[in-house]
């Protein structure tokens, strides 16, 4: 049962690329959304030309700057290891994740949707499909002839009744696709078509793999955060004790954004608290490495211990003992009594004021 409730789990890496640390992970995450938004920018500028972009393509541009002002204001937290901050910083980065994963699937189509209609007969005087199709269509290259060929053959003969010099011709062409050797498709554009075309499979296996980059960057980000989280707790806590051990329930570590708690006041423990509650599990949850890792230390503590005092014990040696004479020997022992107590039996009689004196 343990191991089908482990497969369900969100990955949670220890390492980056297994050699380096989380936190260096997280920040070459955050550089790349950093770069990644700075295109808005760009996009924007890009209207000053006089450039025309689709509604799609202006909001994503929008998004970019408004993700870009964001990711600039969290990322230097993640040196200073703010458990509200880096918080922020991965659900954001989840948050952004999905929104690109939107933006991609509706671009891709309406490529795939572009790429399957010039390979389609008869096709090149209908509507560009898609969202933003007449912008990819305007920027990708191709061209619309009202005779899509490859070849023109012109047959040419004499025209009979004519004693002046005079041709008939007859051009013939020969369909691209068919000389090429593509696919294709006597109806409309469609996606299925568009993604089996030799070009496409390229761009496919170029996303996939991108994407696949960007997810395992997301579970750095989240992992990190979630060990920023789960040291802060650690070290708020008075004791040495179990990362569970101060929560009413043993199964979850305690918020650190409780009502009760400094961080938990105002907005950012109203914020933190909201944070937290999703995925309470992963943030908060019993993780049985470190349970066994606590285990460890205590028990290596304890046995360090026990050692010391069967050495201590097979020497005769007594600890307060050794430890009043180290002190001695150091000058950091307590002071020498005065002078008149060690001259025999005249400190006996020494009054309270020559004490003081002395002293």
């Amino acid at each position: 049962m343990i191991y089908r409730t482990r497969m369900f789990q969100i990955p949670r890496p220890k390492t980056f690329l297994y050699f380096l640390s989380l936190r260096t992970g997280t920040s070459l995450a955050t550089l790349t959304l950093l770069l990644n938004k700075v295109s808005g920018l760009y996009g924007l500028l890009a209207l000053l030309t006089g450039l025309h972009l689709s509604p799609l393509q202006l909001s994503m541009y929008i998004y970019s700057l408004f993700a870009l002002v964001i990711t600039a204001h969290l990322a230097p937290h993640i040196r200073t290891q703010s458990p509200f901050y880096c918080l922020a910083l991965a659900w954001f980065y989840v948050l952004d994740t999905l929104v690109n994963a939107a933006y991609t699937a509706v671009f891709s189509v309406t490529w795939f949707l572009v790429i399957s209609q010039h390979h389609s007969t008869g096709s090149f005087d209908s509507a560009i499909p898609g969202a933003g199709g007449s912008m990819i269509d305007d920027i990708a290259g191709f061209t619309s002839p009202k005779y899509n060929v490859s070849r023109v053959d012109v047959a040419a003969a004499p025209i009979e009744g004519l004693t002046a010099a005079g041709q008939e011709a007859v051009a013939m062409g020969t369909p691209s696709d068919a000389a090429a050797g593509a696919a294709t498709t006597l109806g409309g554009p469609s996606l299925g078509h568009g993604v089996l075309q030799p070009e496409s499979i390229s761009s496919v296996i170029v996303i996939c793999g991108l994407w696949a980059i960007r997810v395992y960057l997301m579970l750095i980000v989240l992992s990190y955060a979630r060990f920023v989280l789960r040291q802060h707790i650690s070290t708020a806590s008075r004791m040495y004790t179990p990362l569970h051990a101060g929560n009413a329930d043993s199964n979850y570590a305690e918020n650190p954004f409780a009502s009760h708690l400094p961080n938990g006041q105002g907005w950012k423990g109203r914020v933190g608290r909201n944070m937290v509650r999703l995925g309470r599990s992963y943030w908060l949850g019993k993780d049985e490495d470190e349970e066994s890792l606590w285990v460890a230390q205590m028990n290596a503590g304890a046995a360090k211990f026990g050692a010391k005092k069967a050495t201590q014990k097979e020497l005769g040696e007594v600890p307060g003992v050794m430890e009043r004479e180290r002190r001695r020997r150091s000058g950091t022992g307590p002071r020498q009594p005065p002078p008149q107590l060690l001259t025999g039996s005249q400190g006996k009689h020494l009054k309270v004021h020559e004490l003081t004196d002395v002293r």
